[in-house]
């Protein structure tokens, strides 16, 4: 039960949610690998790899290691990719590659969370310049996602700027509580990986999604709901809610730092040690 429509005056809340897999079936940069290869970005050898990192990532997620080998590979891919056309190719086949992998589960959901009149947020390590579109289509209210640097000619550097990955995704939400006004004891978060216990600990409602093994036995350790979704369906298909203008999405959390990233990667080495213990 998501509760009655939220009274104005109590604390705002939200509901946050993580993308690949959670609410669309697959990865949402690997994706567009296709569509970058026939916009000249990447070579066909690029593309038969990302193919590749797609098959693993669906056939059981993507742990500590092999999501920092994506990054670094992803990082190393796109330098010297010019923004603006990203955008433009993102915006070309976003309906045709993104509308029908999107679960119908998630979209209830989405809905349902809005009638309650919380705020839907979209919280991914996926570059800013897929999520936000994706964040519209959906209609969400904020967008937090990976942030590449940006040159003064245009193109991207190869660097992060911000990293949208496990504890920083728990602070940008703790930050957004704090801009927002939201109630986080009251707030909702969903996600299928074990890399986003943080974010889903620091609300008063987490769900797992489609957990990966690691998730699925800290749910079950903490009596978390644990959902799946397996129904992807084009939105225009669905309820005639879902025509209606979509709202803004806002890149919403400032780079946490360095500090932030590091404390990431402490978190999954010791998290991965007790288990080992375990």
């Amino acid at each position: 039960m998501l509760g009655t429509v939220e009274n104005h005056s109590l604390p705002r809340t939200a509901a946050f949610f993580d993308l690949d897999k959670t609410v669309i079936a697959k990865s949402s940069t690997l994706t567009f690998g296709k569509s970058f290869y026939q916009g000249g970005l990447i070579n066909r050898r690029a593309v038969l790899r990302t193919a590749y990192a797609q098959f693993v990532f669906l056939a059981g997620g993507a742990d500590h290691d092999q999501m920092e080998r994506m990054r670094e590979y992803l990082s190393a891919l796109c330098k010297g990719w010019n923004v603006q056309q990203v955008k433009e190719i993102v915006a070309e086949t976003l309906h045709d590659l993104i509308d029908p992998i999107i679960y119908d589960e998630a979209a209830s959901l989405i809905e349902n969370h809005h009638t309650a009149g919380r705020d839907v947020v979209i919280v991914s390590t996926s570059g800013a310049e897929v999520v936000e579109p994706i964040g519209e289509l959906l209609g969400a209210d904020r967008v937090v996602a990976t942030r590449m640097v940006v040159g003064a000619d245009g193109c991207f550097t190869g660097e992060v700027e911000y990293y949208a990955y496990g504890p920083t995704k728990a602070e940008a939400v703790k930050a957004l509580a704090a801009s927002e006004g939201y109630d986080l004891s009251r707030c909702y978060a969903y996600s299928d990986s074990i890399t986003d216990v943080p974010m889903l600990e620091s609300v008063g409602h987490p769900h797992a999604v489609n957990p990966d093994r690691a998730l699925r036995r800290e749910a079950t350790a903490h009596a978390w709901p644990i959902l799946v979704f397996n129904r992807p369906v084009r939105l225009k298909q669905r309820l005639p809610a879902f025509s209606m203008p979509p709202r803004p999405a806002l890149v919403a959390a400032a780079a946490v730092g360095a500090a932030a990233a590091t404390a990431g990667l402490v978190w999954y080495t010791s998290r991965r040690r007790q288990s080992a213990l375990g």
